[in-house]
């Protein structure tokens, strides 16, 4: 049996190299990549009419054509017909984990290129900005112009109707050009929350009017404060918001934003009207809409405002004080006056139908909790929270447009992280009983999707992703893992079309290439990064005005029966992008990216500083800090060993990496070293400018301000030696020490936190003989040694102070020994690296 499987296999592969595939079946995958360890499930489709038996599989290695995995029977799924899929295979691989390039055979079927890596979602975040720069209002770096500087003119405001107020900027919806506080708002919070929560996924390349170029500030923080202006401008003065900018008067034909021809009553291009949130019935059509207060719409303002102020700190520290302000204010007019705030339409029946509100309010009592620390709105959120344990959309069948929104609860997964024992339990529950729900409706289906196709139903898809990966994160439960490895896919190409879902996706195939969007019609380009609405149910389908497949890739022959997509312009049910169903795609790109990082080895303590550079690399980082103590001119603190410790590193052909403070920088006897350790290829960054210390425990010891001052004024040491601000990103925190609050601050002005492998204590030299604490040098080496043989030192940051701490001889200074580290390390087969390679 050995041998024939041999052959099998060896066959395989030589088939794998010359295989054809055939017409009317293919393969879907997630075409932009998978993590080692995730859900991993291809689907097989046909459309040829007599059904295909599929029995196993094959995965080979993309390069060589050779077989790495042949499908075992519980590998593969017989699914059934799909609409004009005849048959329909679910072919689980999950199993090959070794990262690389693969392609995979089932039947008459060849996949694409499919890729396994720790990096598949390195900077994907990132990329999907390029759609909320292209969505921009006021000047849009784009288009190099400005739209709608003349917004706008008060609606329902009972003393200011007609008025014009200025509420210039913020982003167009989707491909027409009007603006609700309902969507933006929630595109607001998404963004936050993934930089709040993987802030090392976010790059710098834009400046903040979203031009190319650098300006110190992660592209998401340039784009949430673009929003937070706008919003800010929403609520000029207290109890004074407004809801929407413009109306459905806009839908006059495929234009420019800048030469826009709606008119609103006062001329072409000359101002659009702005809806004052008034908590009563305004105009829908030929009737009103159902709003009950303005809860929904407050509520958003609140949470935004809330958290924005503390995003927002360390770089526009005045306006995030002005936003903060505002928060409780907005909270308490959903307090006064509660229910939903629905959107108003003019000359069609189309509205954003938002029925609840209790969501919106508890997260703004979350965030309130979380800024003031104040428990009556942990209280108040709790219960809110109970009047809607699940949204509602879960596990349905339909629901009208944007009915429960937003699509995911997430003032829920601050409960359930922050809540006491039971309160957390609870909402927990809550979290697994939605993801159940949709679990139930998805179970058996050939892509293992229970979304329901209405309008706009892969922002209901990102939720739900997102819903899966907090719970996941929260719990370490991996039951609903293949339905969140389904959810994702689908948006990335696994699906009946075979289509990634977002524009020019990079490492994807296929993705939509006619939009709905002026953008397309008028030959500027594409809407990159965007994700379009996605499928939609065939009779929401025929009943929209409008609407049409001419000129487009139809996909007839694979279209699923229930459900239908399009790529086509006409076609503004499943082919539109819109701003806030992109937003919300951060947060789980963010997440996979820092999952991914996770599996590369480096480890990180709670705060997000790391610990390991990487767990799985037999290589070891040396790492050298000092101080000046400007008051003593140096006796206790200084970078006196920093020549004898280059000195070593020279012989013995190893590079470091430094971290002096800023103080050290303006010794001129230093100036000399500093420059020696730059040519020598080194890798120099700073250890804050004071060496402030930031904290004890939970408590913190600086503020904001005084914080991000210190910084700057060490970046200003580093620049005088010619270095620029991305060769310096890495930071050890002054006294290897930071809190929650220290850590946010420094990683939001653009650092990646690092310090000394927690168990070594090489840093532990400072104490003078006789003195509590003190440990001879010849202990804090060996520690080193006992350290590798219980726990490795693959990866381990190993701290030497580069100073003369008197009360210590030259003997006793773990810099005299460094030659004898070197070589123990180099003996026991680890090899030397820097940050400057990471």
């Amino acid at each position: 049996m050995k041998s024939l499987r041999l052959s099998i296999v060896t066959a395989l592969s030589l088939m794998a190299v010359s295989f054809q595939a055939n017409a009317g079946e293919w393969i879907r995958i997630n075409q932009v990549g998978y993590l080692p360890d995730a859900s991993k499930v291809a689907v097989y489709v046909s459309n040829d009419k007599e059904p295909h038996v599929i029995e196993s599989f094959s995965v080979v290695d993309a390069a060589t054509g050779k077989t790495v995995y042949v499908s075992k029977s519980e590998d593969v799924r017989n699914t059934g017909a799909l609409g004009e899929l005849k048959t329909t295979v679910r072919l689980d691989f999950s199993k090959v984990t070794v990262e690389g390039d693969y392609i995979i055979l089932a039947g008459g079927a060849k996949s694409s290129k499919l890729r396994i890596s720790t990096g598949a979602y390195d900077g994907a975040a990132d990329f999907v900005l390029n759609y909320m720069r292209q969505q921009r209002c006021g000047w849009n770096p784009f288009m190099k112009d400005s739209c709608h500087v003349k917004d706008g003119y008060i609606r329902y405001h009972p003393t200011k109707e007609g008025q014009w107020i200025d509420v210039r900027g913020g982003w167009h919806d989707a491909s027409d050009c009007l603006q609700y506080t309902t969507t933006s708002a929630n595109a607001i919070y998404q963004m936050m929350f993934a930089y709040q929560s993987n802030p090392e996924a976010f790059g710098d390349e834009y400046l903040a009017d979203g031009t190319p170029g650098k300006n110190g500030i992660p592209d998401i923080i340039d784009e949430i404060y673009w929003g937070l202006d706008w919003l800010d401008r929403m609520n000029p003065e207290p109890g004074e918001f407004y809801n929407q900018i413009a109306d459905d008067r806009d839908h006059v034909g495929m234009r420019e934003p800048a030469k826009d021809i709606a008119d609103y009553g006062w001329g072409k291009n000359n101002g659009r009207p702005v809806y004052f949130v008034t908590g009563e019935p305004q105009q829908r059509y030929k009737f009103t809409n159902a709003t009950t207060g303005t809860s929904s719409t407050v509520g958003k303002f609140a949470s935004d405002f809330a958290l924005g102020a503390k995003i927002l700190a360390p770089f526009y520290p005045e306006f995030a004080a002005k936003i903060g302000a505002k928060a409780a204010g907005a909270y308490q007019l959903g307090i006064d006056k509660p229910g939903v705030c629905q959107t108003a339409s003019v000359v069609s029946p189309y509205i954003y139908e938002e029925d609840n509100w209790v969501d919106d309010m508890e997260l703004a009592a979350m965030e309130l909790f979380h800024s003031t620390g104040d428990a009556k709105y942990l209280s108040q959120a709790i219960e809110y929270a109970r009047r809607e344990p699940v949204t509602p959309w879960m596990g349905a069948d339909s629901a009208r447009h944007y009915q429960w929104y937003p699509f995911m609860n997430m003032g829920h997964y601050h409960l359930a992280k922050d809540g006491n024992s039971r309160v957390s339990a609870e909402f927990i529950r809550n979290l697994r009983s939605g993801i159940q729900r949709t679990f139930e409706k998805a179970d058996g289906t050939p892509f293992f999707y229970g979304i329901p196709s209405i309008w706009c139903s892969n922002n209901l898809t990102t939720a739900m992703l997102t819903q899966c990966i907090l719970y996941r994160q929260l719990t370490g439960d991996e039951t609903y893992k293949e339905m969140e490895g389904a959810l994702r896919d689908w948006l990335l190409g696994c699906n009946p079309w075979g289509v990634c879902m977002i524009v020019e996706m990079p490492g994807a195939e296929v993705y939509p290439t006619q939009p709905h969007s002026f953008i397309v019609n008028l030959h500027f380009g594409n809407t990159t990064g965007g994700l379009v609405d996605g499928p939609v149910y065939s009779t929401i389908f025929s009943s929209l005005k409008g609407v049409n497949m001419e000129g487009g890739i139809n996909y007839l022959d694979v279209q699923p029966g229930t459900m239908v997509y399009h790529d086509s312009t006409r076609d503004y049910s499943t082919n539109e992008p819109t701003m806030d169903g992109t937003a919300s795609l951060t947060f789980p790109f963010s997440a996979y990216e820092m999952e991914g990082a996770a599996l590369k080895g480096m480890k990180k303590d709670k705060n997000g500083v790391v610990d390991r550079v990487n767990a799985n690399e037999k290589k070891v980082y040396l790492v050298f800090t000092a101080h000046y103590s400007s008051d003593d001119k140096g006796h206790f603190e200084n970078f006196d060993g920093v020549v004898p410790v280059l000195n070593t590193l020279k012989t013995k052909g190893v590079k470091g990496s430094f971290f002096p403070t800023g103080e050290c920088f303006r010794q001129s006897k230093y100036k000399a070293p500093i420059k020696r350790i730059i040519r020598e290829g080194h890798y120099l960054s700073a250890h804050s400018d004071k060496h402030l210390l930031l904290c004890k425990g939970r408590t913190n010891l600086v503020t904001a301000d005084s914080l991000v001052r210190d910084i700057h004024n060490m970046e200003a040491e580093l620049e005088r030696f010619g270095l620029k601000k991305e060769q310096f990103s890495w930071m050890i925190p002054p006294y290897e020490t930071c809190n929650e609050f220290s850590a946010y601050i420094l990683k939001g002005l653009g650092y990646k936190l690092v310090n000394p492998t927690s168990g070594l204590v090489t840093g532990l030299d400072w104490a003078a003989k006789g003195e509590a604490g003190y440990r001879s040098a010849e202990t804090l080496v060996q520690n080193i040694w006992d350290f590798d043989d219980k726990f490795g030192l693959n990866g381990a940051v190993i701290l030497v102070h580069a100073m003369n701490y008197p009360g210590r001889t030259k003997e006793d200074r773990v810099y005299s020994h460094l030659g004898e580290i070197i070589d123990g390390l180099r003996a026991r087969g680890y090899s030397f690296g820097t940050f400057k390679e990471l």
